[in-house]
């Protein structure tokens, strides 16, 4: 069934301007087909390229490395490897930022107790200030790991 790109625009959720760009960057699986009067004519197979697409790049693949795998992938049989040694590449990368993030959750966690304590005993004034180095520690006696800030 052929699609136009305000279908896929739709379908896909992602603006024109994106698809016209994911054209002109190459990253289409399949190169996009054209009628006679100019106009861009997609299929289901488009659509479910770009939710690939979209993750690796909502992932942080970069287009160069999306290209990469396309280009592999549109040489048919024979580099399989190549394209499992790049996913998986990228599957580390994505491991590691998991981890960074899972981090990061957990310190905010952390902040966002100490300001509820703090808040629900009325004593937000004694949180961590710029201007008052070391008031928090001196006034809660409670060692931060990581240290309180604002």
């Amino acid at each position: 069934m052929d699609l136009s790109i305000g279908e896929v625009a739709r379908r896909s959720g992602l603006s024109v301007h994106a698809l016209r760009f994911y054209e002109r960057e190459g990253l289409f699986a399949n190169p996009v087909r054209r009628l006679s009067n100019g106009r861009r004519v997609y299929h289901e197979e488009d659509l479910e390229w770009l939710a690939i697409c979209t993750r690796l790049r909502s992932s942080g693949m970069s287009l160069a490395t999306i290209r990469q795998y396309i280009d592999l992938a549109r040489q048919g049989p024979g580099n399989e490897h190549e394209r499992l040694e790049l996913l998986r590449r990228h599957e580390s990368r994505v491991k590691t930022q998991i981890r960074e993030l899972q981090e990061t959750l957990d310190v905010m966690r952390y902040k966002v107790r100490i300001y509820e304590e703090h808040v629900a005993r009325g004593e937000a004034d004694r949180l961590w200030n710029p201007s008052h180095p070391g008031t928090a520690r001196a006034e809660t006696g409670q060692e931060r790991h990581p240290p309180e800030e604002a």
